[in-house]
């Protein structure tokens, strides 16, 4: 009998992640494009170009869970799951519990606690605003006029710190300026900038356990994680490619799935 994959879409409101797995768990494909405004487009792009990578057909993959902000916008979905389930399985696919998953994502963060057997004993998400998202990260290039992927290098280069003390985006814009007007290196600021992100986080709950980092943000800025180690005790760790670890959390639960279902 041919072997029967299982997919995962991860439609953020940022970008749409796509994993192809197959019965062992394995990634066999995956991909990253921006959801722009048109989220069922984004979604068939992504799935288009892993099923490429994964060198198979959309017939071979028996189910699809969807799952993410826009996952009601997947028309080839078997399925629908949370966030908050998505991530908590794709971390468990490479760290045992008990765990915190951190997620920081375009436009809010989250954090889940999981217990040794992998069940959700927690909750918080940060909705207010997106101070402390990929999205404050994205204003604080603009106004410094550098490339979203210079800011790792940067900040970690940086020989000093900037403090900010702004809590809003608009407000942090704004005293950027006033630093950049006062003379300070652009790179102690993005270090600064880096350190906010940080503090949001920290707010928003009490980091226990293994500190599990996902997102966006941490797959292109991994030098978050290195200043997460300095505010906790709590070991902290990054699973392979963190942007599409709730696309793989979906793909298991497909997988899971189609083998029940059998």
């Amino acid at each position: 009998m041919d072997e029967r994959f299982g997919g995962g879409v991860d439609v953020g409101s940022c970008t749409t992640k796509v994993v192809i797995v197959n019965r062992r768990d394995e990634i066999l494909g995956s991909a990253v494009v921006y959801s722009g405004t048109d989220f069922e487009a984004a979604s068939k792009e992504a799935w288009t170009r892993a099923l490429e990578q994964a060198g198979i057909d959309s017939a071979q993959v028996g189910r699809v869970v969807s799952t993410g902000y826009g996952r009601k916008s997947v028309p080839f979905a078997t399925g629908t799951l949370t966030e908050i389930s998505c991530h908590g399985r794709g971390c468990l696919h490479f760290f045992a519990g008990p765990i915190t998953v951190v997620d920081i994502g375009g436009q809010d963060n989250k954090i889940i606690k999981l217990d040794a057997t992998g069940r959700r004993v927690s909750f918080k998400m940060n909705r207010k605003c997106a101070a402390g998202t990929g999205a404050f990260l994205e204003e604080m290039a603009l106004r410094l006029r550098l490339p979203l992927e210079d800011l790792d290098r940067m900040a970690r280069a940086a020989d000093g710190e900037v403090s900010l003390g702004s809590y809003c985006t608009v407000f942090s814009a704004t005293e950027v300026l006033e630093k950049i007007k006062a003379g300070h290196p652009v790179n102690r600021i993005l270090r600064g900038v880096f350190r906010s992100v940080v503090k949001r986080v920290m707010e928003m709950d009490t980091l226990t356990d293994t500190v599990v980092l996902t997102g966006g943000v941490i797959e292109h800025n991994p030098f978050i994680a290195e200043l997460i180690r300095e505010e906790t005790s709590s070991s902290v760790v990054i699973p392979p490619h963190p942007q599409i670890t709730g696309a793989l959390g979906a793909a298991l639960y497909a997988v899971d799935e189609e083998h029940h279902g059998r």
